[in-house]
């Protein structure tokens, strides 16, 4: 341990022991039965029920699932929800079907908005999460709020939780003067389970109450467990698993112009398309997928970034169907946003696809998963000199395994292939997760061999990381050893940095108010982040030390302060860094939402030839307006500045980002999107207009231009040179796709 670590410790453990004893760290709330997991069982009925919304069909006649109280487990674990719920469950020979009765003494508060798939969890909203196959290694999480807006999240025990995936089920909700009610209808061909005479499935259901900011569940989630460890078991009888084959045969033409002179375009680029995607699924829990001519348009446009003096590139989220569904099982263990790997399979370096392919599934305790794809974009011609690859493909070829340890726990094993010209990338490796009660470890080794595209240089290195965390209701204890060769190399991951040996450290208490004393006071989170770097690249150990406080209240208020200070290596030189930081947000009122940061201190401006320090400031402001259930205004504003030591101004940005939608119902909104970049003096609009009945089935319609400052000096438009600003840019775009599953 570094002298800076041993201090640290020394003042977070004597911080410690002066707070006052709170009691036992996780005491167990009154359980509903001694039994664990406690067992439920569905009903079969010969008559489906009507997915409305009203709870008034004879399959919802019967008694309520028999289950105890619902304890919270966000911002705080252990309180009894004051909110009742009562759940059905029914099934028959084609579906799953759930409703869900909650109860709330005051009504008239409930948050409950149209909105489009996945953006319904600042309202109010019910759901539950569903173990299939009682692995303990994945579940389909479903949500839904009162207006019958759906959520869908894909758990894994490598990659944690996935908003990405979309899978096809049914849902419907409506306020009442108790509350609210909702349904779901899941069809067994969207998931995946073993037929049986006697099938059993882990379950858990949950609830948010928005304006309390608390989230409840049952059954409870224990402080350091992750969902598929907390499952009940729900037991169904004489099920068949139904194999499915799904056509998603899509179409696309999209029209661009780019400016030739301040008062005229050039000839439109127009370009239909066909494609087709296709699943089949081969057995009851492995399935194949594939896409040919695939459209892989980006109906959604990243949210512009401040992108001067960053050190290392910034991360893009996916938001291509076809890579977006099942990658969780990819992820290798201890790839995390704090990590120097923040993720082992990162499919936006697949730029153009002329095609891919997808086999996952699972076989006993073997879950495993293949990817294939063609990249055309390394062999385009380049804009100002000749490509010497012109017209070759990269392939991308990706093999994963794990095998299953018990719930949430497995060793895995990764193979990846990229292949372009006389060049390859090969990374081959291993990985295993462990949880034992509230610990939590992993580990990870990587070995790389690469040639050049010329062929003529070879590259091998080793990577790697070793993971510890240790949670309870008071303590959160964190550790993370990463190490990666200088000539490393992993063409599918987003790697920050190769030649470097990195630690940190998380360190945190949390404190629970008297809740009668202050109500709106949830929990006071003091804390220490730690992080050391040998960078062998650029000469130097970065040392950061990072102490703060958090604070949770209701309203889904939060309020956070910390200091950082250290040093660090660029250049083969060793910068001072210091910052002080703010922020905090909270849930005005139903229709308010409000967001704020702040930054400033001493930072490094990450010039290649001439680097030094100076005065950074940063500060950001999210709103968001909701003023009615179908119309939403977010407005976010980011500034960074950066001064030399001598006060010279170095750089200003200035970031806008709005968003105006409106709803007309679950399954259309129009929406118009307005960027500004000041850094690159140029403006974004895209207006979309979007119908998703099912995922697959869905027809967008877009128009977008760039709006970038010019100056024409007579023949051709100036970059850097002043002028005013002028539609650079313009396009339109159609994309429609049917789902159809025999």
């Amino acid at each position: 341990m570094s002298p800076v670590q041993a201090a640290s410790s020394v003042i977070l453990v004597g911080a410690l022991a002066a707070a006052p004893p709170l009691g036992a760290d996780t005491p167990p709330p009154p359980a509903a039965t001694a039994e664990w997991p406690p067992r439920l069982e569905a009903v079969r009925v010969a008559v489906p029920p009507t997915i409305d919304g009203r709870l008034d069909d004879q399959a919802w006649q019967t008694p309520a699932l028999p289950m105890g109280e619902w304890i919270t487990y966000n911002p705080a674990y252990g309180e009894k929800l004051a909110q009742k719920t009562e759940v059905w469950v029914t099934y028959d020979e084609k579906h799953l079907y759930f409703a869900f009765r909650c109860r709330d003494p005051e009504p008239d508060k409930v948050r409950a908005n149209l909105s489009r798939r996945d953006q319904l969890f600042n309202d109010d909203w019910v759901g539950l999460s569903l173990d299939s196959q009682a692995a303990g290694q994945s579940s389909y999480d479903m949500f839904v709020n009162p207006r019958g807006v759906q959520g869908d999240i894909l758990t894994s025990s490598s990659a944690g939780e996935q908003l990405a995936p979309d899978w096809v089920w049914d849902s419907a909700g409506q306020t009442t003067p108790e509350g609210y009610d909702a349904e779901i209808r899941l069809p067994l061909k969207s998931i995946r389970f073993k037929s049986g005479r006697d099938v059993t499935m882990g379950i858990m259901f949950w609830r948010r109450v928005s304006r309390l900011g608390q989230s409840a569940s049952f059954p409870d989630i224990l402080p350091g467990k992750s969902v598929i460890e907390r499952h009940a078991s729900l037991l169904l009888h004489d099920l068949k698993a139904p194999l499915t084959l799904e056509l998603i045969p899509s179409v696309t033409y999209s029209s661009d112009q780019l400016r030739e002179s301040p008062d005229r375009f050039g000839a439109r680029d127009s370009e239909p398309d066909a494609g087709l995607s296709v699943k089949y699924g081969l057995t009851s829990s492995t399935t194949l997928e594939g896409t040919v001519n695939p459209d892989f348009s980006q109906v959604e446009s990243d949210a512009f970034q401040v992108e001067v003096n960053q050190r290392f590139p910034l991360f893009f989220s996916e938001k291509r169907p076809f890579f977006m569904e099942g990658m969780g099982t990819f992820e290798l263990a201890g790839a995390n946003g704090d990590a120097v790997m923040r993720t082992a399979v990162h499919t936006r370096r697949i730029v153009d696809p002329l095609w891919g392919g997808k086999l996952t599934g699972q076989l006993g305790r073997v879950t495993f998963a293949t990817l294939s794809a063609s990249d055309e974009a390394p062999g385009r011609p380049f804009d100002d000199e000749v490509n010497p690859h012109l017209g070759r493909r990269q392939g991308f070829h990706i093999a994963r395994a794990l095998y299953g340890l018990g719930k949430n726990r497995y060793v895995g094993a990764i193979l990846t292939d990229t292949e372009f010209a006389s060049g390859h990338n090969r990374v081959v490796g291993g990985d295993v997760s462990l949880r034992f009660g509230n610990h939590a470890t992993s580990a990870t080794f990587l070995a790389s061999q690469s040639r050049s595209p010329d062929g003529t240089e070879a590259r091998h290195g080793l990577g790697g990381q070793a993971f510890y965390a240790y949670e309870t209701k008071r303590w959160v204890v964190v550790n993370q050893l990463e190490h990666y060769d200088t000539d490393f190399q992993m063409d599918t991951a987003f790697l920050n940095q190769t030649g470097a040996t990195a630690n940190w450290s998380f360190a945190a208490l949390s404190l629970y108010p008297d809740a009668k004393k202050h109500p709106w006071l949830k929990r006071i989170v003091p804390f220490v982040f730690t992080k050391f770097v040998e960078d062998r690249v650029q000469g130097g150990t970065l040392k950061f030390v990072l102490p703060g406080l958090r604070v949770h209240m209701t309203k889904q208020g939060f309020f956070r302060v910390d200091a950082g200070w250290g040093e660090e290596p660029w250049k083969q030189r060793l910068f001072p860094v210091r910052f002080v930081r703010v922020m905090g947000g909270a849930q005005y009122t139903k229709w308010l939402f409000v967001n704020v940061y702040t930054q400033f201190g001493r930072g490094i401006l990450y010039d290649e030839e001439n680097p030094f320090g100076g005065h950074s400031r940063k500060a950001n402001v999210d709103v968001t307006f909701q003023p009615s259930s179908s119309f939403n205004q977010t407005i976010g504003y980011n500034r960074a500045e950066f001064d030399r030591l001598t006060g010279e101004r170095e750089y200003r940005v200035n970031v806008l980002n709005t968003r105006t939608t409106y709803q007309f119902d679950k399954h259309f909104f129009v929406r118009g999107i307005v960027q500004w970049d000041s850094s690159r003096k140029r403006v974004l609009t895209d207006l979309l207009g979007s119908f998703e009945l099912l995922p697959g089935t869905v027809v967008y319609i877009g128009y977008g231009s760039l709006i970038e400052e010019r100056q024409w000096d007579g023949t051709r438009l100036l970059e850097d040179a002043g002028g005013g600003y002028l539609t650079t840019r313009r396009g339109f775009f159609f994309k429609a796709s049917y789902i159809h599953r025999f």
